[in-house]
């Protein structure tokens, strides 16, 4: 099975953009921006669509601009781990960009998104006249071992209410915006992603949410959950370094 690929024309430009790009192309020169958009291949997906395939070669690094995408893993027993989700001006396909191994997870959109594709030997071109942004690079990939040092922890240590309570303040922390219901955390999760991004079944998900809202702490109209209680909520979760939204911005 083929990676995703670009849809539309193999050039385009960012002056649209309302969310700014990724932290690690902060402080290039006005002519390394003109070089980095020339190097971009704008890719349309739907909900539900794959980005890249676990066990697949890296093709090159993605930047999103719009919509979300979460990154997860499969284990043997076919049980999927949201590992993070990514929203507009994050990047995605890093990891495997210098060392030419193959993804050692899946990349798949939540709701219809809209990224740009650098081919690898390209971008590794393009990092090698501008090492700002391989410093860059190495800071958040230093941010990202230190994140799930947090996570291995927290699987061992916490509770199963916990882990949902932090994931919700998290979500609402990335994403979330007040509305007249409550803080709404910003998008509709299926209860087996909740449960994938806490580590625990969707059937103890499910219990914990309704306990939640017996509570008045969170309501859940659909697919969306919104905090009542946000203060309620904080004092369950401990503060584990998650970094659901990594861009500094």
């Amino acid at each position: 099975m083929r990676e995703a690929t670009a849809r539309s024309s193999p050039r385009t430009t960012c002056d649209d953009c309302r969310v700014g790009c990724s932290y690690v192309f902060q402080g290039l020169p006005p002519q390394a921006w003109e070089e980095l958009r020339s190097l971009m291949r704008p890719l349309e997906l739907g909900a539900g669509e794959t980005v890249f395939h676990e066990g697949m070669p890296s093709f090159g690094l993605y930047i999103i601009c719009q919509g979300k995408v979460k990154l997860a893993k499969r284990s043997r027993g076919g049980h999927s781990r949201i590992l993070k989700l990514l929203g507009p001006g994050e990047i995605l396909g890093e990891k495997t960009l210098f060392d030419g191994e193959t993804y050692t997870c899946y990349a798949k959109t939540l709701e219809p998104s809209r990224l740009m594709f650098i081919p690898r030997e390209d971008f590794l071109a393009f990092v090698r006249k501008y090492p700002d942004v391989a410093i860059r690079l190495v800071e958040k990939l230093s941010r990202e071992l230190k994140a799930f040092g947090d996570k291995l922890v927290e699987i061992t240590s916490r509770s199963a209410k916990e882990r949902v309570a932090r994931v919700l303040v998290e979500l609402a922390k990335a994403y979330g915006r007040e509305t007249g219901e409550g803080l709404d955390i910003g998008l509709e999760l299926q209860r087996a992603e909740l449960a994938e991004m806490a580590g625990i079944s969707t059937e103890t998900a499910i219990r914990i949410l309704s306990d939640l809202a017996e509570r008045g702490i969170v309501s859940l109209p659909g697919h969306r959950i919104v905090i009542k209680k946000p203060e309620a909520l904080r004092s369950m979760a401990h503060p584990f370094r998650t970094f659901l939204r990594e861009n500094l911005l």
